[in-house]
């Protein structure tokens, strides 16, 4: 009978897919808008940037460059890579989370928990610095922005991976931090902890470690956005315990009470919602003093009169 119960628990549970495609969907719109929402002004935003290619330089973390130099310079690796920055995040973070909905149904409620609200701590950053890619600088800084060298090859234009035309509904200042970084190592952390098989397990390990140089190699972000996107990923992986707790008391709170009150029968003994008024009986029941003579004359005249 428990297990039974617990079968039915696990299937009432278990997420509905039109609930969690609407959920995802409004998440998303309301990032995409909040996006849009809280561009900074550009002077704050360059400032912003060339504080972090500054500190870059300073602690020797300066990679964009290098990687810069490299796909402007070989159209075999540049346009791949534009194509990547371009599409891989609209693709690979929403099959992950199909797959995890299919194939780990008891994992995914966690998981999709700790994408939104990692995601949302990204918006916050966005909000709270502004930025400007290495891409958008000052040409002196020694940059050169590979989705317009390449535009010719792809839909995008000069205004980042947005489809040519469309520039305007694209924050290009929300840039720290790196959420094609961060989305990129929740898919990792996925495809590594939850498949069983080896290429699973590879492509954890090497999905975003090519997209942290593909965002720098296309001057899309620099080191120190992808850092920041993989510790947005952290906090909103500690919070995520937390928050379901929170959000399961607050179903429990709003759950209408006739759920509550169901009864429930475990080994034949009935709980609450079945209760008998005073001196009602199920068939065969005996009352609570025949009961009590019957123990009574079953324990004999040698038993101790307070145990009658």
């Amino acid at each position: 009978m428990e297990s039974v119960r617990m079968q039915e628990t696990a299937a009432r549970d278990r997420p509905r897919w039109w609930t969690e495609l609407l959920l995802i969907l409004v998440v998303y719109a309301a990032y995409t808008g909040g996006r849009l929402l809280v561009r900074g002004d550009e002077s704050t935003a360059v400032d912003n940037g060339l504080a972090i290619l500054r500190a870059e330089k300073l602690l020797h973390l300066n990679a964009e460059h290098p990687l810069n130099r490299l796909f402007t310079e070989h159209a075999r690796l540049g346009i791949p890579a534009d194509f990547a920055y371009a599409s891989l995040h609209y693709l690979v973070t929403p099959a992950v989370l199909v797959w995890l909905f299919r194939r780990r149904p008891v994992r995914y409620r966690a998981a999709r928990t700790w994408l939104m609200l990692s995601t949302l701590l990204g918006l916050a950053g966005f909000t709270l610095m502004p930025t400007c890619p290495p891409r958008l600088l000052d040409a002196g800084h020694g940059f050169i922005d590979t989705m317009a060298q390449y535009s010719a090859y792809g839909w995008w234009g000069e205004d980042a991976s947005a489809p040519r035309g469309l520039g305007g509904m694209t924050n290009q200042f929300a840039a720290m931090p790196s959420l094609h970084v961060g989305w990129a190592l929740w898919c990792g952390v996925m495809l590594w902890r939850h498949g069983r098989t080896p290429l699973l397990k590879v492509l954890g390990v090497a999905y975003p470690l090519i997209t942290t140089f593909v965002v720098m190699g296309t001057a899309n972000h620099y080191f120190l956005d992808a850092v920041a996107g993989a510790a947005v990923m952290t906090v909103g992986a500690l919070l995520t315990r937390p928050f379901m707790v929170l959000a399961g008391r607050v179903r429990g709170r709003f759950a209408p009470v006739a759920g509550r009150t169901k009864s429930v029968v475990v080994g034949g003994v009935v709980s609450a919602g079945c209760e008998t008024s005073a001196g009602e009986r199920f068939p065969g029941q005996r009352t609570r003093t025949n009961a009590s003579a019957s123990d009574s004359t079953d324990a004999g005249d040698d038993t101790p009169a307070a145990a009658r």
